[in-house]
This record gives C-alpha cells, structure tokens and sequence, in this order.
C-alpha cells in the first residue's frame, strides 16, 4: 500500500503479493490535484484571465438575394378626394402615397419645430386627419389608410 507525507508527494513502491493472492483493486475516481496557494498577500494575487471561446470561422455565405417587397404594398390604390388634394388622383402603391404626404408636409414646413414628431395641419391635412390640427407621425399611416381604396 502506498503511504504519502505532507513533504513529498511521490508514493513508495508497494511490495509485491504472490499472483495467486492478487484481488482486482476498486478503482477510485481520481481527485483534481489543487495548486498550492502563494504565500504572498490574498489582495495581490491575480485572477487569470478568462479564456475566450475558439473563433469558429463562418460558413461560407450565400449571395444575398435582393429584397423583395410584399405585394400588398406594391398594389395600386386610389386614393379618396380627400387625399388626392394632397398626392394627385392616379392610383399609388401605399408606400409612394405616405412618401408624397411627407414630400408635402416638408415643402410647406408643417412639422412642428419644437416636437418633429407632430405634424401641424394645413387646409389639405386637416380633411386628411379627420379635423385634427395637429398628428403624430405614427398616426400619418392610419390617416392614409383610411382614404385608400
């Protein structure tokens, strides 16, 4: 059997047992070995740096298909009377009518200059927002949509 001192830590060699006496040994799970701990001040030891994961190298990539708009935003509507004072009569996509309502609403400077996110109502946006003097931004869609046929 072997036998360990606190000095050393290298184990005797066991003495030999006949073959005939020899019973299979439990296997023990092996313990972590544990560093000694510097004899210098607790506050000045160093923590080690935490290791950063493998860079894993991307896959090679796909060439990125163009985006393609959804078609109920590509569908042509009519706008109302309403709204045609403000973007003209022809049918629109939903998404060239809100850019012609903002193309309009920055070439009269009728965003408001404290707030930019409200919109001050003219003759035209006020049918438009239902008698409202003044929108929000967010609100500019759900007006438009409204007046879309």
């Amino acid at each position: 059997m072997a036998t360990t001192t606190k000095k050393a830590t290298a184990k005797k060699p066991a003495a030999k047992k006949p073959a005939a006496a020899k019973k299979p040994a439990a296997k023990k799970p092996a313990a972590p070995a544990k560093k000694a701990a510097p004899a210098k001040k607790p506050a000045a030891a160093k923590k080690p740096a935490a290791k950063k994961p493998a860079a894993k190298k991307p896959a090679a990539k796909k060439p990125a298909a163009k985006r393609k708009p959804s078609a109920a935003f590509m569908k042509p509507l009519t706008p109302s009377a309403v709204l045609a004072a403000v973007v003209g009569a022809m049918p629109l996509p939903r998404t060239e009518v809100v850019k012609k309502v903002w193309d309009y609403i920055k070439k009269n400077k009728l965003q408001d200059a404290i707030n930019k996110r409200m919109i001050n109502a003219d003759e035209k946006l006020k049918a438009l927002f239902g008698g409202k003097a003044q929108a929000s931004m967010f609100e500019l869609t759900k007006f438009v949509s409204g007046h879309l046929k």
